[in-house]
């Protein structure tokens, strides 16, 4: 079982940075794949970034390739987003989702089997 708790969203200004932090909890954390998405208000949730286990092995959307950095702590049992050069249509509810793989650098884009609750990103214009 793993549970997941997303924070650091906010609002900000256009061109301006934020962190997105996805702490977990439960021991088949380091074991997962976690991922982050976002929905935009009157839109369809869609990928942003994935990260393996091990955090060897990244993906990220080609909307956000270059601005946004998925990294993780398995120490600290926590996923970050680094999100730079932000944009107002980056404005979205963001959630971070785990699936538990076979493989530590194994990449899960779907079918992911905990979610968090969300946080909230408003870039101003």
């Amino acid at each position: 079982q793993v549970q997941l708790v997303e924070s650091g969203g906010g609002l900000v200004q256009a061109g301006a940075s934020l962190r997105l932090s996805c702490a977990a909890s439960g021991r088949a954390f380091s074991s997962s794949s976690v991922a982050w998405f976002r929905q935009a208000p009157g839109k369809e949730r869609e990928f942003v970034a994935a990260i393996s286990g091990s955090g060897r092995n990244t993906n990220h959307a080609d909307s956000v390739k270059g601005r946004f950095t998925i990294s993780r702590d398995n120490a600290k049992n926590t996923v970050y987003l680094q999100m730079n050069s932000l944009k107002p249509e980056d404005t979205a509810v963001y959630y971070c989702a785990a699936k538990i793989t076979s493989y530590s650098d194994t990449l899960a884009f779907g079918g992911m089997h905990y979610w968090g609750k969300g946080t909230l990103v408003t870039v101003s214009s």
